[in-house]
């Protein structure tokens, strides 16, 4: 699944293209959106901001509209001169905006929605979110999903204070690679910088919460924002695993034979070295 590097590098390469201009055209080919109106909602109207948020990406729009992408396992961003051939097939493209001689398409949805700005709301309103969450709740006028998510793990200054309060609240003898995957806990991390993070911290992807101090909790977080920051900005291909998908292989930093074991009740694969991560 495409982390929070990933849509901050297809928000940077979207950026350029919409932010301050109004889409020539607008296609939503894909049968599911084809009664939306789309086009005919969003005409006239300029793109105001593009926004990553954790595994999310908003396009603003005059007027308080927002399309809203999550790409989950199949969903891809790509942004393409006029004539240039697509990274994927043009029957896979859900959303084509045309403006100044290149297309930003969005493949393969799977969570494709035009809302309104209200809707498209984050849950930055206080430490925990409870109250917001609960707020959200009695008025009706908040997503749900989206008002439940926990910080943006790349955000220009990480909300320490509301990541710990999330992690706190949660399940004790969860294991904190497990957590850390919750998106109600931080948002944009996925397994694969779980694991990067956990190791370069030298924390056991394995040792509860309860017995993680809240030092070694932001620590995995700081640890890994430099080098999400640098795939945000040059692409994911910029990125040197140290332990992802290494079973079996040395321990970049001790030499023991990395482990790998599915954790969680989604049972994803877990990479780190029993010897230097304690």
């Amino acid at each position: 699944m495409p982390e929070g590097d990933t849509i901050r590098w297809a928000a940077n390469r979207i950026r350029p293209v919409l932010e301050g201009r109004v889409p020539e055209e607008i296609r939503t080919p894909q049968p599911r959106h084809a009664l939306d109106r789309w086009p005919e909602r969003l005409a006239g109207r300029a793109v105001t901001r593009v926004e990553p948020y954790g595994k999310h990406l908003f396009l603003r729009f005059e007027g308080g509209l927002a399309l809203h992408s999550h790409l989950r396992m199949t969903g891809a961003w790509g942004v393409y001169a006029q004539g240039q051939r697509w990274g994927r097939s043009s029957r896979r493209a859900w959303l084509v905006l045309h403006v100044d001689g290149r297309d930003v398409v969005e493949f393969d949805g799977p969570v494709l929605e035009l809302m309104t700005d209200g809707r498209a709301a984050f849950a930055a309103r206080s430490p925990s979110g409870l109250a917001y969450r609960a707020a959200a709740a009695s008025s009706g006028c908040f997503d749900q999903r989206l008002a439940a998510l926990g910080p943006d793990v790349l955000a220009g200054e990480l909300d320490a204070e509301r990541f710990l309060a999330r992690l706190r609240a949660d399940d004790p003898t969860r294991g904190i690679g497990d957590a850390l995957l919750d998106q109600t806990i931080i948002a944009g991390l996925g397994n694969m910088w779980k694991a990067e993070g956990c190791w370069e911290a030298g924390i056991d992807p394995w040792r509860p919460v309860a017995q993680v101090s809240d030092a070694e909790a932001v620590s995995i977080l700081e640890h890994v924002r430099p080098r999400m920051e640098r795939s945000g900005e040059l692409g994911p291909r910029a990125i040197e695993h140290k332990i992802y998908r290494r079973a079996g292989r040395p321990c970049p930093r001790c030499g023991a034979a990395v482990q790998a074991r599915g954790q969680g009740d989604d049972n994803r694969t877990t990479f780190w070295c029993p010897a230097c991560q304690r």
